[in-house]
């Protein structure tokens, strides 16, 4: 979801993300290294820009401390996403990244029939495991009517820095076959890359340079359709 926005925004596009994992919340500790708290404004909430102006609306923006656990039932997961969407003003947005927990929980349920989504962007692992997960959430998106734009594999494999060899530390891929099972395009394989560990875990993200992602958004963006007032895309991550 961060590598999806910040490419979107070194586009030139108008970009926000909606962290929409309610109870396991990571975005604003990616972007933001000394915190960051909502604004204010006569149109009411505003969430904070990060260093590049990417919008950020999260669940850890309203908590005293970023470790403090939520520990809510569905109904208030769902409720939490409606208000981050409706009573947020976010201003004028070519994108809104929705990025939301693996499977098919009231949180992907709540996206799904609540926002007005332009695509859904699948992202899984080398392991069939995590293709099995992905596989459910592509079900349940066909059962919501909600469109899928393609499949990401994270993870794929290490690439030693010493000889550029590259080793496939969760086994061989299954990504494209699984894209062709669901029958959706495959959008291409994320390295391991320890440097995107370090930036993230010191809230500059934004910092990476992420040359080897800018086609797979490229893709994206090009397979995102333009026919509502703003575009959405969502990531719904598989593991």
């Amino acid at each position: 979801t961060g590598l999806l926005a910040m490419a979107l925004r070194q586009a030139g596009h108008r970009v926000g993300i909606l962290d929409a994992d309610i109870t396991g919340p990571s975005i604003p500790k990616m972007f933001f290294p000394d915190g960051a708290r909502l604004g204010t404004s006569p149109m009411g909430p505003t969430p904070p820009k990060s260093s590049t102006g990417i919008r950020v609306m999260s669940i850890n923006l309203l908590l005293e401390q970023e470790d403090m656990a939520v520990i809510w039932r569905g109904p208030l997961v769902s409720g939490a996403i409606k208000q981050f969407w409706g009573d947020i003003f976010w201003g004028a947005l070519d994108y809104l990244v929705v990025d939301l927990p693996p499977g098919t929980s009231d949180a992907s349920l709540t996206v799904m029939q609540s926002l007005p989504m332009s695509g859904i962007v699948l992202v899984s692992s080398p392991q069939d495991l995590a293709g099995m997960v992905v596989r459910k959430a592509a079900n349940m998106a066909r059962q919501m009517h909600a469109p899928i734009l393609g499949l990401i594999e994270n993870m794929s494999y290490f690439e030693c820095p010493d000889t550029g060899k590259r080793y496939e530390l969760f086994g061989p891929s299954h990504a494209e076959e699984t894209a062709q099972r669901i029958g959706v395009p495959f959008l291409g394989s994320l390295p391991i890359d320890p440097e995107i560990a370090r930036l993230c875990d010191a809230g500059r993200i934004e910092d990476y340079g992420g040359e080897i992602f800018l086609p797979i958004a490229e893709d994206v963006a090009r397979r995102t359709p333009e026919a509502q007032p703003s575009r959405f895309a969502q990531v719904h991550a598989g593991q």
